[in-house]
């Protein structure tokens, strides 16, 4: 039998090149990539319309994912009543928990 180790390097799975450095060398590396570039002339730089437009993009593309969606509602929703209930408690259980949510969103106008 053949060694392991030896048959995935020559399927070419090693890693080589800057896959191979650490994080550091390799941020040291774009760094000064960044930096001529911007020397140059030729960097991007998003304007905050860009950068705006980018973003809705972004929560759409992420919205799109109805389960996704459904579980942070489900999560915001678990957040909440806990926070709800721990308030109830910390009140001594006075109240019911609406009066705690009520109070969370900031206090009860009358």
């Amino acid at each position: 039998m053949a060694n392991n180790s030896a048959s995935d390097k020559s399927k070419g799975t090693a890693k080589r090149g800057f896959a191979a450095m650490d994080e550091a060398t390799q941020r040291a590396i774009a760094s000064k990539g960044g930096q001529a570039a911007h020397q140059k002339g030729t960097a991007h730089e998003f304007d905050s319309e860009e950068a705006r437009r980018a973003g809705q993009k972004g929560g759409e593309a992420v919205s799109r994912d109805r389960e996704h969606m459904a579980a942070i509602g489900r999560k915001g929703g678990e957040s909440r009543q806990s926070a709800a209930r721990a308030a109830a408690e910390k009140n001594g259980g006075r109240g019911s928990s609406a009066g705690s949510e009520q109070s969370a969103r900031g206090g009860n106008k009358q």
